[in-house]
């Protein structure tokens, strides 16, 4: 059971603490990061631990040149993500910002994370919520209208640059918002592969990116909430998960 809560602290900082966290547990051991969807991220921030980053995303021009940037990376890996190189069990902590609503066939994408994080592991995942006024509207909406091509990470993250310098870029194409990408779909899907969601949290971090309040985005949210008779909330538009996977050998193997 997890309570869901708004983060008293921005999502990025939070992972980077859960990520410190972890680390500390094993003070001689080297942490290996997965960092999905470095195309556009800023990666975690580890201190002085000694670690080693891998970067995944999909194959496109501009997630490409801010991945070539990132100063971070030990290593990287662009294309099909069911495809690119992921050896089981080997990342103590996988990163995934806003990437699992905008990859085709994201349940097997996660499959393929879970798969390659270890026993004990963490799976820190932001995304934007499918079953939102917020994710309907975008979905909904003609393409040249929707809002997923912008910054998810709202006001407090515009102008923060990334570990190699300059701004990080914003997505190069709407979200698919497959259903996995929700805040139900996550939990079903840590049910049925035996994971567990050790923290929850919610914020409005994409209206707010919008202009919340007074502008046309905060207003069609409030709409579609009303419509809908809350069935479709306007209360957040973004989910940000800690998860775990069990280091129990009898747990279910993906």
């Amino acid at each position: 059971m997890t309570d869901l809560r708004t983060p008293p602290v921005n999502d990025g900082d939070l992972f980077s603490e859960r990520a410190r966290q972890y680390a500390l547990e094993k003070p001689l051991q080297r942490i290996h990061v997965l960092e999905a969807g470095c195309g556009w991220g800023t990666g975690l921030d580890l201190g002085d631990h000694e670690h080693h980053v891998t970067g995944i995303d999909l194959d496109a021009p501009e997630l490409r040149a801010h991945t070539r940037e990132r100063a971070d990376l030990d290593a990287w890996h662009l294309g099909d993500l069911r495809t690119v190189p992921l050896p089981p069990r080997a990342y103590d902590i996988v990163h995934a910002a806003y990437l699992i609503e905008r990859v085709p066939h994201a349940e097997l994408v996660l499959d393929r994370f879970v798969a390659a994080l270890k026993p004990g592991g963490l799976l820190l995942v932001q995304l934007r919520d499918r079953d939102t006024a917020f994710g309907f509207l975008d979905r909904m909406l003609p393409r040249w209208l929707r809002m997923s091509g912008r910054d998810p990470r709202g006001t407090h993250a515009r102008g923060v640059p990334h570990p190699a310098g300059g701004r990080a870029p914003g997505p190069p194409e709407p979200a698919l918002y497959e259903r996995v990408a929700s805040r139900a779909g996550m939990h079903w899907y840590c049910v049925m592969r035996g994971l567990v969601v050790s923290q929850e949290y919610t914020s409005r971090r994409a209206i707010e990116a919008l202009g919340a309040g007074s502008g046309p985005a905060e207003l069609l949210c409030r709409l579609v909430s009303t419509v809908t008779r809350g069935r479709l909330t306007a209360d957040h538009s973004d989910i940000t998960l800690v998860i775990r996977k069990p280091e129990n050998r009898f747990a279910r193997i993906i």
